[in-house]
């Protein structure tokens, strides 16, 4: 009797069986690859706001992108508003053609000719004998008229005042440089939610047409 044999049975049916549970893992593949790829992006988006304060490991300083470089941010987001988003030549521009446009001198002309129909003539009765209608419609546009010109006078001063006194880049920049960590990462979440979950969605597909290009390479060898 050959002992050997006796041995060899049971290690072939060890084998066997491994066999079948490895072919039967190997179609988990693709799953296994899709949940790899969505963890890694999941954890990236994480990292760019955690940790929030740095840490060392080996030697090495560990710190979430955004608060790393939250000052810098500060700056560049600063520049962008004051350069591209908001200058102060578009805000003097803005409040010179609102205080004398049209609708605006309109309503002017029509508050005066109201307080001098009402107010003036209610102080001093005897002007209601020689106010037609005619006159008051005169005074209104003559008032009016000044008031146009004084606006346009005010606004063009208050412009130089805003742009010596007003830094919109400094002003952006202190605010954004002023928000806790917290915040900011509730600011961008909230901003690029939608974002956020492509790229985690975007792990999860690649990892799973990787994981079939393994599938398919492994099971055809």
């Amino acid at each position: 009797m050959n002992w050997f044999s006796f041995i060899s049975v049971p290690k072939i049916h060890i084998l066997a069986s491994l066999q079948e549970e490895a072919s039967s893992f190997i179609w988990l593949l693709p799953i296994l690859s899709a949940l790899i790829g969505w963890i890694t992006n999941y954890l990236a988006v994480k990292m760019l706001f955690h940790p929030r304060q740095a840490i060392s490991i080996g030697g090495i300083q560990f710190q979430g992108v955004f608060p790393k470089r939250q000052k810098q941010l500060a700056v560049k987001l600063g520049t962008l508003v004051a350069e591209e988003l908001l200058s102060m030549d578009q805000i003097t521009n803005k409040i010179r053609d609102n205080a004398t446009s049209e609708a605006s001198m309109d309503a002017i002309g029509k508050r005066i000719e109201k307080t001098i129909r009402e107010k003036l003539v209610h102080a001093f009765p005897m002007l209601s004998m020689f106010l037609s209608d005619e006159m008051v419609e005169k005074v209104t546009n003559l008032f009016r008229s000044e008031l146009k010109d004084f606006l346009t006078e005010s606004v063009e001063e208050l412009s130089h005042k805003l742009e010596k006194e007003l830094d919109v880049k400094e002003l952006v920049c202190e605010k954004v440089e002023g928000f806790s960590s917290d915040r900011v990462e509730k600011l961008l979440v909230n901003l690029m939610k939608k974002e956020f979950k492509f790229i985690e969605l975007v792990g999860a597909v690649l990892g799973f047409f990787i994981g079939c290009v393994q599938l398919i390479i492994t099971t055809s060898i």
